[in-house]
């Protein structure tokens, strides 16, 4: 499983989600403008300020979702790309002293 392309897929929901709430609270307050239940900038200003509020709150769900996705990952054993990336160092000192190995055999 890609952590990041997870990620990106969640978050691209959140967006697409954000961009439908911002579609529909667009025709509330327009519909409430023609009511005369609000005059047009107060419509704006509250269209603005609680579009403010989901991008911040959406900011704090990336970083709890990046927690998360980290820590279910961990809890099933995958491991971190610094521990890939270590193996693989000893990996690859081990197949050379393998090599030495066997070229001094055959000498």
């Amino acid at each position: 499983m890609d952590n990041n392309n997870l990620i990106k897929q969640l978050l691209m929901i959140g967006i697409g989600t954000t961009s439908l709430v911002a579609d529909k609270l667009k025709e509330v307050t327009d519909q409430w403008v023609q009511d005369g239940k609000l005059n047009p900038e107060q419509a704006t200003s509250f269209v603005d300020d609680l579009m403010k509020q989901i991008k911040s709150e959406q900011g704090n769900l990336e970083e709890h979702l990046q927690r998360q996705v980290r820590n279910v990952m961990q809890d099933i054993g995958v491991p971190r790309q610094s521990e890939m990336d270590e193996l693989r160092g000893r990996l690859d000192r081990l197949e050379r002293q393998v090599r030495d190995l066997e070229n001094k055999l055959w000498r």
